[in-house]
């Protein structure tokens, strides 16, 4: 990320503000290489920083998200109305090309990854600690009534091992999880309990029933290191438990 922190982190969490009547999310699979993207999703860019370059293409006959980023930031999103007791599982592929070398998830200026996805979450204002509460409404003001009040963040990085949570260094708002460092080129199937997720971020804030899901996004950046890396997206589900 750049060094206008609030901005960016605001910027990517106000992508997710209207919700749709349905949690379902359009496959790209069913798209065309080339075609525009399916119903539902559209990009998300950020004032004064290079969107990265988003398209649909070819991947083992199969239509993906390909996103690449040089000196980038963005992503493409997804508006959601979704109850996670009924679907609580998040699945989808990826992979990348490489890592972001100088990344790491502890420091402001190295806040880049290969890959992210964002899940957010309708936590109410009013559940929030005071000091938290004044954040959101003064974000709110600034980027919108209905900015998502908590997120997780999956990232594919490039040292932490996998299961490293860690909050974002600009906002702790945001949660993010580890799931693959390193060995990029191959695809990656995730499975992950956004319940589960949610209660270890935020459960000791809002110890009730886990708040709808407003949206996804899913990208990368490199902005704040000026690297250049690729990532691909395949179908994104909500889900059942097994």
């Amino acid at each position: 990320m750049t060094g206008r922190a609030a901005p960016l982190v605001a910027g990517l969490l106000s992508g997710a503000l209207a919700f749709a009547a349905a949690a379902g999310m359009a496959p790209f699979s069913t798209a065309k290489p080339g075609a525009a993207l399916p119903d539902g999703w559209r990009p998300l860019t950020l004032p004064r920083v290079a969107a990265p370059e988003l398209a649909l293409v070819d991947d083992g006959g199969a239509t993906v998200l390909r996103v690449r980023s040089a000196a980038a930031a963005g992503t493409v999103a997804h508006d959601l109305a979704a109850d996670p007791a009924a679907t609580p599982v998040l699945a989808w592929r990826w992979k990348v090309d490489r890592v972001v070398e100088k990344a790491d998830l502890a420091t402001k200026a190295g806040d880049d990854f290969a890959a992210r996805v964002y899940v957010f979450f309708d936590v109410p204002v009013e559940a929030l600690s005071l000091g938290a509460r004044m954040k959101a409404l003064v974000a709110r003001a600034i980027w919108g009534e209905k900015l998502p009040t908590a997120a997780l963040c999956y990232v594919w990085d490039n040292r932490h091992p996998p299961g490293t949570r860690a909050w974002n260094p600009y906002t702790d708002r945001v949660r993010t999880v580890v799931l693959r460092s390193g060995r990029p080129g191959a695809w990656a199937a995730e499975s992950r309990d956004l319940e589960a997720d949610f209660r270890e971020a935020f459960g000791a804030q809002w110890p009730g029933p886990v708040p709808r899901v407003t949206g996804i996004a899913a990208g990368n950046d490199t902005d704040q290191t000026g690297e250049a890396v690729t990532a691909w997206f395949g179908d994104f589900r909500l889900e059942r438990r097994p």
